[in-house]
């Protein structure tokens, strides 16, 4: 892996990119290297940054899977940011399309999680208003931290009572059947679930764009072409004004480029 841009703030007023911007000599980083590289803010309060990957023509995703964009580093980098997040933040369709089981715990990023009174793997909290989910998954019957279901008070009361009834918690976060993005933020946070993490799909992280709580978007550029007609990363209407972020730090490894930008 090359470092073309440092591994700091480049968001900070008066930030330089200084010295050797291809970073020497391409080779593979430890997990504590790539973890101090993409460690949240200290004290941020709460801090929902995203992962996703796209391919040169902005597909988010080739026949509804992102794992035909993805490479080995990404991988890596997708296991670390999960190793740092107190709450992955995911929709029922990605659960589905993806086969989310629950987050493990790893012994790479046990010592650094206990440093910061983390539990030993971070919960997984799925947004849905329709609330179509398969309880029997073990996502559900057998996560290492409880998974929760994140729903507005007017989804379908029998699946509000379902989900009650197989032992998950529920989270109302919003009115209507659908969630309200700013309160699923501050609803986890208020469970000291700060360090949050979205990894889409592509609805979602529309949803949250829109509403103007997305902190950080760690985006990998895959060198791929897919054509078609798949969804960009985030998806839904347009926002009124376009929001603007800023570069943080930019890797690259076998033509991949991984980069992290902050709201500005």
């Amino acid at each position: 892996m090359r470092q073309l841009f440092p591994v700091t703030d480049m968001t900070a007023p008066n930030a330089q990119v200084s010295g050797d911007r291809t970073g020497g000599t391409d080779r593979e980083w430890s997990l504590d290297e790539l973890a101090d590289a993409y460690a949240y803010p200290e004290d941020p309060g709460v801090w929902l940054r995203a992962n996703m990957v796209s391919s040169l023509d902005g597909a988010g995703q080739h026949e509804g899977r992102s794992q035909p964009l993805s490479s080995e580093t990404d991988m890596r980098i997708f296991g670390t940011l999960r190793g740092l997040a107190d709450v992955v933040v995911v929709g029922a369709e990605t659960v589905r399309q993806e086969g989310y089981r629950p987050a493990r715990a790893r012994d790479a990023f046990a010592a650094r999680r206990a440093a910061a009174g983390q539990g030993p793997a971070p919960a997984i909290a799925v947004v849905t208003a329709s609330l179509d989910l398969d309880l029997s998954l073990p996502l559900f019957t057998s996560p290492l931290v409880p998974t929760l279901v994140l729903t507005g008070a007017g989804a379908p009361a029998e699946r509000i009572a379902a989900v009650r009834d197989a032992g998950v918690e529920l989270v109302l976060a919003g009115d209507g059947a659908g969630v309200d993005p700013a309160r699923a933020v501050a609803l986890l946070a208020g469970r000291g679930l700060r360090r949050q993490l979205t990894e889409g799909g592509p609805r979602l992280l529309g949803q949250f764009a829109a509403a103007g709580v997305l902190d950080e978007l760690c985006l990998t550029l895959s060198p791929t072409m897919t054509a078609g007609e798949a969804q960009r990363i985030a998806h839904g209407p347009s926002l009124a004004h376009p929001t603007r972020f800023g570069l943080a730090s930019l890797l690259e490894q076998d033509g991949f480029l991984f980069s992290r930008y902050r709201r500005i």
